[in-house]
């Protein structure tokens, strides 16, 4: 990141409850990243072997007698058997590409040892990808998922949609009361981004991933990817990936106690082995349907994160 922006940038999110005043403030950080923009950093993330502008397209224009060089892929064979004549479809260059940031909130993400928890560091990942991409021009909106809801924002072009998601991630982001119904999976946000998506979108979707594996996750993501550019961003926090040194522990979820051994050797070598079994297999998996996957940790600075892989403005 240039200098200049270093002291710009903000210190990075902290706490464990989502706050909305400074996801608001994330304005401000995000007019030096866009977001929208392609860079061959991103396209090396998803496998490729250069980036690629992918979904903008064309859009449907209007019906006119068909004339000598017109594709005749583009005939319309309704209109020329009710005219009797042959007509071809115009089309025009459709240059939008709506963003929608698609944000985990579920127990799980509500956790972090370091400087914030794992959901609000995807909060202020998924306003500041809001926030640049406003800024850029672009219709917004998103999806936040909760245990037991899920709500959405339609893409526009306008900071209502900003704060409408905010006020969703602040809803969310609360401490949760125990309930021990059955909560939401990642296959239920992918199956809404399904539905509110149109071809050509960038979703960013935010998450730590835990339950990425399961079967009825891949059919909803590769529909989405062949006609979306999705963007992976996971969240992670350092005391997932090894157990602490050795030593007895008091672990508590908010509302339940317990107790962590961890002096056996073997027991904490199998679980850093079986952490990163997991975080290889799921980037493997998303790199076969060329989505890229950022990897943000709850101690980084989430601006500089996003400055790897998207220009700066």
């Amino acid at each position: 990141m240039p200098e200049s922006l270093v002291h710009r940038s903000i210190d990075g999110p902290s706490g464990a409850v989502v706050l909305s005043d400074a996801l608001i403030a994330n304005r401000f950080s995000a007019r030096f990243v866009d977001v929208t923009g392609q860079t061959r950093a991103l396209a090396n993330l998803a496998g490729m072997k250069r980036a690629r502008q992918r979904g903008r397209g064309v859009e449907f224009d209007e019906v006119r007698a068909y004339a000598a060089g017109d594709d005749v892929r583009a005939i319309d064979w309704r209109v020329t058997a009710r005219s009797g004549t042959a007509h071809t479809k115009l089309f025009h260059e459709d240059r939008e590409q709506p963003i929608l940031v698609a944000i985990d909130q579920r127990t799980p993400m509500k956790f972090g040892s370091t400087q914030c928890f794992k959901s609000v560091m995807a909060a202020h990942v998924g306003t500041l990808a809001l926030w640049s991409a406003l800024g850029a021009g672009e219709r917004v909106g998103g999806v936040v998922l909760g245990d037991h809801s899920l709500s959405d924002t339609r893409p526009k072009r306008s900071q209502h949609s900003v704060l409408r998601v905010i006020g969703d991630l602040v809803r969310e982001g609360a401490p949760n009361a125990s309930d021990n119904s059955p909560s939401n999976g990642l296959s239920d946000l992918l199956q809404q981004l399904e539905r509110i998506a149109r071809p050509g979108t960038r979703i960013f979707l935010i998450s730590d991933f835990h339950d990425l594996l399961e079967a009825d996750n891949f059919s909803p993501l590769r529909r989405l990817a062949r006609r979306t550019q999705l963007v992976g961003i996971a969240v992670n926090d350092r005391l997932e990936a090894e157990l602490p040194r050795s030593g007895h522990y008091s672990v508590t979820d908010g509302n339940h106690h317990s107790s962590l051994d961890t002096g056996a050797d073997t027991i904490r070598e199998a679980y850093a082995s079986q952490y990163r079994s997991n975080q290889e297999f799921t980037a493997r998996r998303l790199r076969e349907l060329r989505i890229p996957l950022l990897k943000i940790s709850t101690g980084d600075d989430p601006l500089r994160r996003l400055l790897t892989v998207f220009p700066a403005r």
